[in-house]
């Protein structure tokens, strides 16, 4: 039996289904394949217009790569990693585990190897971790928010695009800094803002409102509300960080 007639296929539809053989036909085509798991939004059942296929490859050589390719008019992303690499990214990817979710809930495709099973429990048992940020580290996301609040109002009069734009950059700040003084990991980026919601409404709501806000003014307003909620403060604050040893090289 080859490796295509030992793989299993998820019912997508006509189009995903053409897709998605094509897709792992090329693969092992390409790669002495130990597992493939394909994950994503079209897997999951709720794809959008510009939803890719995300498939996971697993196999024994030293080397990953990642692949962007078309597939019977249906996007695919492709990762490729020996078991090493997959461990690496979960110890890696802490904050936002994108790696173990693509092996702990994708769909298994291709299942060759024991080391497919072993990756999937380890990516399951990095996700029920419990989950904490050390103090320090959040204190300094909660001045690196603050600081880019501050810089945007210092230029909002003499360069309204620019300071849009650091605006934009802190309230997303504030907004992971949200979930991560809760111990809560980041979600995926689709989903941000439905979880936000889940969180924490009040600032759900304000973060929607953010987001879909007509004119810098009513951005810079909806701004500080969300400061308030997410970080506590609206700017400067005071605060130290732990004295840390340094190792200073003498001068030539």
């Amino acid at each position: 039996m080859t490796a295509l007639e030992r793989c299993r296929w998820p019912k997508l539809g006509p189009r995903y289904d053409r897709a998605l053989r094509a897709a792992v036909e090329f693969i092992l085509e390409r790669f002495e394949a130990q597992g493939i798991i394909a994950a994503g939004s079209i897997v999951a059942g709720n794809p959008g217009p510009s939803s890719d296929l995300d498939l996971y490859v697993i196999h024994e050589k030293p080397l990953r790569q990642r692949i962007q390719q078309w597939f019977e008019g249906v996007p695919a992303e492709i990762f490729v990693n020996p078991p090493a690499m997959v461990r690496q990214y979960f110890a890696e990817e802490r904050y936002r585990p994108c790696t173990a979710n693509m092996l702990a809930t994708g769909f298994v495709i291709l299942d060759d190897a024991p080391v497919v099973e072993a990756l999937r429990r380890e990516a399951a048992d990095w996700l029920a971790q419990p989950f904490d940020v050390p103090q320090g580290e959040l204190t300094m996301r909660r001045y690196l928010a603050a600081d880019a609040y501050d810089n945007a109002q210092d230029i909002a009069e003499r360069n309204p695009a620019g300071a849009v734009r650091i605006l934009n950059g802190a309230v997303d700040d504030m907004l992971r800094y949200a979930f991560l003084a809760r111990g809560r990991r980041l979600p995926r980026e689709k989903a941000f803002l439905d979880e936000l919601a889940r969180l924490d409404p009040e600032l759900g709501g304000l973060a929607q409102s953010y987001y879909l806000a007509p004119d810098a003014p009513a951005r810079f307003a909806l701004a500080e509300r969300i400061a308030q909620c997410a970080i506590g403060v609206t700017g400067f604050f005071a605060w130290e960080s732990t004295p840390e040893a340094v190792t200073v090289e003498p001068d030539a």
